[in-house]
């Protein structure tokens, strides 16, 4: 990534007083004669570029720059080589990167990686050294140019000095026209000496006038011509000042003023005002120029704020504190969305540009190392607790079949506690090893279900019992005090639950029936949904530990609950980093912000309902 430095630098100002009598030629802060290459930003020039040099591949690249490199030296445009330059670069970069990941798919490791690099890039190479080569030679070509041409000039002074003073009307005019002529016709000087010649010039010019004292006619005459001429190049100085292209214009305005020196003087009443009104435009053209190079390097350095906090992040990152899978995987997440940021963050200043993002680069090396470092270790704990975890499946099952009801079931718990204590095993095994144990588990448990359920007229007496209760429910005045009728409706939930088991049959009947009632109460009391949750799983609870029955239900509804935690925990998170990447401020922006917010509160709210369930679990384990 290139970024560029604005040319503060500008011909030295004249100081208008200092000019002679009859020359309007003050001078003013003008626009740089030239911008040094390097000097202009990429940003800006490289939209005048196709855009289809994306798309073609580094041989094509390497026959585009061929074709340009037939040009004439003079009639190319640098930027159009860096562009060219840039894209065969980064598109071999992407090729290295392509050929590493294949090779540590196959197998291979980063140590021994050895890059295959293109067939073109020699080519590439060799022909950018023969464009720099030319460029150097064609830089000294017109240095040597300005001086010879600068040396014509000076010849031509002295001719013009001569001139001035030889008071020779007849002789002198047509010399001087001639001189005139062929003073236009010689090309650029160096910079630092544009001023010091106009000057001479333009004071041998009037001294010429002065003596020869030309006819009034003719000297309105070129006046006359004079003024159109300047007047034109100060509308067309105005109009650059809207110009949006900031460089372009500041280069256009150089051209007007080379224009401006050479065009001869007006009326000595217009000089001040015209002057003044073609200075006007090029101070304003000029500070547009300065300004859009300071913002452009305020942004650069914000920008390299924003990436050294970047740095600082992932940099600082503890990896003692990263014991688990979860946690690496949470802390590379956070990682990536660095990277995604970086991404999005514009160009740092050219000079910390390289710097800032090979410590980046190195930063997120390391944590991906020490990442593939634990992973390593972490493997072989995973083999360990797949041990563990088979043996106690093993173990369920050798006991399924026993009758030693007490015993085998207290068995039974202690290695469903003693399975929870056990870390993670690989993910393609997780799922096959816990069906199995559960099977197990709870083809125990439904046996000895069967084998204590045959109380048939305690069921009956228990329905009976259930449904005086469902008629005292609907029958229940309420009164005023919400937190009195509450109590009541949980003593009735209690009463419920003590009460006992019912025939199978009417099992699913009886307790709709109670729970219809309970629910209406509850819609007259406005009890929240979460509230509401709370009490019916707070029976469901009840129920599944009613007589000692099938523990192992509570462990697999404590195991289902976990899993839905986690996976709220991290929806959650996803929506908040979400939020942090819409930055835009416009009404559709702010309306998906509102409508993630309003998501994660309501994942939040089941997020705590589940917390709680999951202590209504503890409590009865």
């Amino acid at each position: 990534m290139e970024t560029y430095e604005e040319n503060n630098d500008q011909l030295p100002e004249s100081n208008e007083e200092q000019q002679p009598v009859d020359s309007q030629e003050v001078e003013a802060p003008i626009a740089p004669t030239s911008m040094g290459d390097e000097q202009v930003p990429v940003e800006i020039e490289r939209a005048n570029y196709p855009a289809s040099y994306a798309s073609l591949s580094q041989s094509e690249l390497v026959e585009k720059l061929k074709e340009i490199m037939a040009k004439p030296i003079d009639q190319i445009e640098k930027d159009e080589v860096d562009t060219i330059k840039q894209l065969f670069y980064k598109k071999q970069k992407s090729d290295l990167e392509q050929q590493k990941k294949l090779f540590l798919e196959s197998g291979g490791t980063e140590d021994t990686f050895v890059a295959v690099k293109s067939e073109d890039e020699n080519e590439f190479k060799a022909l950018l050294q023969t464009y720099r080569e030319q460029r150097v030679s064609i830089v000294d070509v017109v240095e040597k140019e300005k001086e010879d041409n600068f040396k014509k000039k000076l010849a031509m002074l002295d001719q013009l000095k001569v001139l001035a003073e030889a008071g020779d009307v007849g002789e002198s005019l047509p010399a001087f026209r001639k001189l005139q002529q062929e003073w236009k016709s010689v090309g650029q000087v160096p910079l630092q000496k544009v001023n010091e010649l106009w000057k001479a010039y333009n004071s041998y010019m009037e001294r010429f006038y002065d003596l020869i004292k030309i006819n009034n006619e003719m000297r309105d005459y070129d006046f006359k011509k004079n003024l159109e001429q300047k007047t034109a190049l100060c509308e067309a100085a105005e109009k650059l000042i809207n110009e949006k292209d900031v460089v372009q214009a500041s280069r256009q305005l150089q051209k007007l003023h080379d224009e401006w020196r050479e065009t001869g003087p007006v009326a000595r009443e217009l000089r001040e005002d015209l002057w003044m009104r073609f200075k006007t435009a090029s101070s304003a053209i000029n500070r547009k120029h300065q300004e859009f190079f300071v913002t452009l390097k305020t942004l650069e350095d914000d920008n390299l704020k924003a990436k050294k906090l970047l740095c600082e992040q992932v940099a600082t990152i503890d990896f003692a504190l990263l014991k688990s899978y979860k946690e690496w995987e949470a802390k590379t997440t956070e990682v990536i969305n660095c990277q995604k940021k970086w991404k999005a963050i514009g160009f740092a200043p050219r000079k910390e540009n390289t710097k800032i993002y090979t410590r980046f680069r190195n930063a997120c090396d390391t944590f991906f190392k020490q990442k593939s470092e634990f992973m390593k270790t972490m493997k072989s704990e995973l083999d360990d607790n797949y041990e563990k975890k088979k043996a106690l499946c093993e173990k369920a099952e050798s006991l399924k079949e026993s009758q030693d009801w007490k015993e085998t079931t207290q068995i039974m718990i202690d290695i469903q506690k003693e399975w929870k204590t056990i870390g993670p095993i690989a993910k393609k095994y997780s799922d096959v090893l816990w069906k199995r144990f559960v099977t197990a588990c709870d083809y125990f448990f439904e046996r000895k279900e069967t084998q204590f359920s045959s109380k048939k007229s305690e069921e009956m007496t228990n329905l009976t019992m259930k449904k005086a209760l469902i008629e005292k429910v609907n029958t229940f005045t309420a009164p005023d005090n919400v937190d009195e009728c509450l109590a009541k409706i949980r003593e009735f939930i209690a009463e419920w639950n003590a009460i006992g088991f019912v025939p199978f049959k009417d099992k699913d009947r009886i307790f709709n029936a109670f729970k219809n009632a309970v629910s209406k109460r509850m819609d007259e009391l406005n009890i929240d949904s979460v509230n509401r949750k709370l009490i019916s799983f707070r029976d469901n609870i009840e129920k599944m530990t009613e007589g000692g029955a099938r523990p192992n239900q509570l462990y697999r509804e404590r195991e289902r609950l976990l899993r839905a935690y986690d996976n709220l925990k991290n929806e959650i998170t996803t929506y908040e980093n979400n939020i942090g990447f819409i930055s835009a401020k416009s009404k559709k922006s702010d309306t998906l912000v509102q409508e993630l917010e309003r998501k994660i509160e309501k994942l939040k709210e089941d997020h705590r309902l589940i917390e709680q369930k999951i202590k209504m679990i503890d409590e009865n384990l």
